[in-house]
């Protein structure tokens, strides 16, 4: 089997104790020798501030390549690509661009009167001044999407507005992803669609992310981590669902795996380990 190139997904760190586990987490994983890795805003654009501080302290002190997340919730065109200008002032050159969840006890995504109207537009407007983008897809189907064939169009769109690639919300059968990538090929996606891989690190919190994002759990895998969960063979569970799940992804032509890491390490490089991906290089340019 073929080795797959590798991206891990963190998130900025809201306190001091925060700041080490992202740092640990990044040390962790620098030896796999990424291609990239990507740093997310919080809900409704509320991590903005810790997102730029976070992608530029890791740009600065590593050699890591850096996608900074990019939504245009809350915000004008003109806030949104003054964040972008800054990105690039900070030699970051690759934007995850999203929509982005609306803010907290608020009622379907509102563009701002002067904002982008979504992800489209938003993904235009940085392919146009040069940024590679990276967008989201989902395997099965946006919550807001009206079907799953609208869901695909909307994914096209972004791609001929400049989309290099699409990362997909994390799912628990590879048959999911591989029904979803043919589809895509189907209505004309050629861009590469790169599986978004969750390792169940936290049993109850994967549940309310599989809840928001509409992620189906198939009934023989839910009791079987319900089971699991708090016993010291979770952890075995998790990294041999992880592991078979990406072993046959990268037997069905997958080349690239992106890891959502929760800023917790070990099983993604335990996963990583077990498909035979080994240490590379060490993490370089430390401040």
């Amino acid at each position: 089997m073929p080795v797959p190139s590798l991206s891990f997904e963190f998130f900025p760190p809201k306190s001091l104790p925060a700041s080490f586990r992202l740092w640990d987490c990044v040390q962790t994983l620098a030896p796999l020798d990424p291609a990239f890795v990507s740093v997310t805003y919080g809900a409704g654009g509320t991590t903005r501030k810790l997102t730029h501080e976070a992608v530029e302290a890791i740009t600065k002190t590593t050699d890591l390549p850096v996608a900074a997340h990019l939504t245009c919730v809350d915000a004008t065109r003109a806030q949104t690509l003054e964040i972008a200008k800054t990105y690039k002032a900070a030699g970051v050159s690759h934007i995850v661009a999203l929509r982005g969840d609306p803010p907290e006890g608020t009622v379907g995504f509102q563009p701002n009167p002067d904002g982008f109207a979504g992800s489209i537009e938003l993904t235009r407007a940085l392919a146009d001044r040069g940024f590679d983008v990276t967008v989201g897809a989902y395997p099965e189907t946006h919550p807001d999407a009206s079907s799953p064939q609208a869901c695909i169009d909307h994914l096209k769109a972004k791609i001929d507005a400049g989309a290099s690639r699409a990362i997909t919300q994390f799912f628990f059968e590879a048959e999911t992803f591989l029904r979803f990538r043919d589809a895509c090929a189907n209505s004309g996606i050629s861009a590469p669609i790169v599986p978004g891989v969750l390792p169940v690190e936290n049993w109850s919190g994967v549940q309310k992310f599989a809840k928001s994002c509409g992620a189906h759990i198939p009934p023989l895998l839910r009791d079987a981590f319900d089971k699991a969960d708090g016993t010291e063979s979770a952890d075995l569970m998790a990294t041999a669902h992880a592991t078979e799940l990406c072993d046959i992804l990268c037997d069905e032509g997958v080349d690239h795996l992106h890891f959502y890491t929760l800023n917790k390490p070990e099983l993604t490089r335990d996963v990583c380990h077990a498909l035979g991906i080994s240490p590379k290089l060490s993490l370089q340019n430390v401040a």
